[in-house]
């Protein structure tokens, strides 16, 4: 059903199997959901041919997987980035399928995207690149159908080109694509919402694995992955708490403040990741008596005390040695921002401490911390649909509340299918409730309309 050259789709597979196991076990019926539910229901792989600023003809490959549409209309982003292939896709589609079925709103999963590269690119290259990718993509999208978003490398200045694109092809205005511009049709909140939802949901886990390392205190150490949108947004988010946050990363290297970041300095991060550069020339805007650059190296085993570690880059990026690394420095919340940070052999390093009881460490899987960006995606659709516009108070309240629900779900699931004993102390497994609770509510809608029986 799989094949040895999709890697990331077979863990992603390989992590759900595993969780919904004891389910299963008790409810055997749902085996058939299970292996219907793991084939997407349609892959699209098509060509793109643009023009790059010397007039010359480039090429690369496009894809859209529509996994699943039992709970609504395919809902995930679209990755631009060279290490874009089926098995990533097949894997970020997925795992956005029961993703989207935590937020509790009416979305399906999906994910598309192409092997350029915009890093390097002019905006005129990047525009015409978006413009190709659209003419094939539009035929299979709409706002009832399939609607795509932004994710590493589709950012606002692409998804303004593609909904142009888009707009010109159809002659319609609807709500086809997220991520749009605040003053047309984009939603307050949206650029924040992955990182301020991470945190949103580990305020949750905060009380029960560590109350004594709150957000709100600056002796809370809290180290964050990632330059890009969610790690800025993460990070700002626990400056504005009060917690102290002592890493960053980009694909060459970590940069370290044992004294913290200060908000400037983040924000001149966001600067320098919109103009293609990285963390490697922080001297310019950050003093380097109070940072530390290792280039190379991601920030897991750099840091002797870490209290809640926020992966937020990309996928398994964070080792079983690294986790290793992690528990000896202190962590007690491992929550990822982004979509399957960690490995399964870190994930059973953490795992294997939190059965351990007091002291051990509460990991959160991405389908269930980082969903605050889809959410407020979804979100983004309903003010489509009403052609109205929330203020950002309401976006942000109707985010924590949808946070708030989808831990107490995932508590909750965990809590009665985590398929082991849970002593005094010892947390249930968030891993397991979110698989088994995003799992249940996805077979239980497919069962109703007839898609297994």
């Amino acid at each position: 059903m799989v094949l040895p050259s999709e890697p990331e789709f077979e863990q992603a597979l390989g992590e759900l199997t595993l969780s919904i196991g004891p389910f299963l076990a008790a409810n055997p019926s749902y085996q058939k959901a299970f292996e219907i539910v793991q084939i997407p229901e349609r892959v699209l792989q098509f060509r793109v041919v643009w023009e790059d600023d010397q007039g010359r003809a480039q090429v690369n490959r496009g894809f859209r997987v529509q996994y699943n549409s039992a709970l609504g209309p395919y809902k995930g982003g679209l990755r631009l980035h060279p290490s874009v292939n089926l098995s990533i896709l097949k894997f970020l589609g997925f795992e956005q399928t029961f993703k989207n079925a935590l937020t509790g709103l009416s979305m399906g999963g999906g994910k598309g995207g192409s092997d350029f590269d915009p890093k390097g690119k002019s905006d005129g290259e990047i525009r015409r690149f978006c413009v190709a990718f659209m003419s094939e993509l539009f035929r299979h999208i709409g706002q009832d159908t399939d609607v795509p978003a932004g994710d590493i490398g589709t950012g606002a200045r692409e998804i303004g080109f593609l909904f142009g694109a888009y707009k010109k092809l159809r002659n319609e205005f609807v709500g086809v694509l997220t991520g749009k511009g605040a003053h047309w049709g984009g939603s307050f909140i949206r650029p924040e919402a992955t990182g301020y939802g991470l945190i949103y949901y580990v305020e949750h886990m905060i009380p029960l694995a560590c109350p004594e390392y709150p957000l709100t205190s600056p002796t809370t150490l809290v180290a964050i992955s990632g330059a890009g949108n969610v790690a800025q947004y993460t990070a700002l988010k626990v400056i504005e708490l009060g917690a102290t946050v002592i890493s960053l990363s980009d694909s060459r290297g970590a940069l370290i403040a044992e004294e913290g970041f200060s908000k400037e300095v983040i924000e001149k991060v966001g600067s320098l990741k919109l103009k293609g550069g990285y963390l490697e020339s922080y001297a310019e805007f950050a003093p380097e008596e109070q940072y530390k650059y290792y280039p190379g190296q991601r920030p897991w085993t750099l840091l002797p005390k870490v209290h809640i570690a926020l992966p937020g880059a990309t996928q398994n990026e964070v080792s079983g040695e690294e986790a290793e690394a992690l528990v000896k420095a202190g962590v007690r919340v491992v929550a990822e921002g982004s979509n399957m940070g960690c490995t399964a052999e870190a994930i059973e390093v953490f795992e294997a401490s939190r059965r351990q009881g007091a002291g051990g460490v509460w990991y959160a899987p991405g389908k269930a911390s980082n969903c605050g960006g889809v959410a407020v995606s979804g979100l983004e659709m309903a003010q489509n649909s009403q052609r109205l516009t929330w203020t950002p108070a309401e976006v942000d309240a109707k985010l924590k509340g949808i946070m708030g629900s989808c831990f107490e779900t995932c508590l909750n699931a965990g809590t009665k299918w985590s398929g082991e004993e849970l002593t005094e102390g010892v947390l249930p497994s968030l891993l397991y409730g979110a698989n088994v609770a995003g799992f249940i509510k996805v077979a239980n809608a497919m069962k109703e309309q007839g898609e297994w029986w």
